[in-house]
């Protein structure tokens, strides 16, 4: 499985969506079961997943499908 396929697989699962719903409009002000608590257990599984550790900045800025693509290039992941 790819990075990529591991990346989206992880949003499937935290969001309980399909595929063709990731997208550069899939974000924090778009999806209204993003709240505090998701965006929690989204960078729990990305950072379990990815073996990383997010710093807080990124954890505050990772509010959106494409945005957390960039921020996983920050640490060497690619996707």
């Amino acid at each position: 499985m790819s990075n990529l396929e591991r990346y989206n697989t992880i949003f499937q699962d935290t969001f309980n969506v399909g595929i063709d719903s990731l997208n550069d409009d899939f974000n924090s002000e778009t999806i209204s079961d993003w709240d505090s608590v998701t965006q929690l257990t989204l960078v729990t599984a990305i950072e379990d997943e990815f073996d990383i550790m997010l710093d807080s900045e990124d954890i505050l800025d990772f509010k959106s499908y494409v945005v957390g693509k960039q921020i996983l290039a920050k640490y060497e992941v690619e996707l």
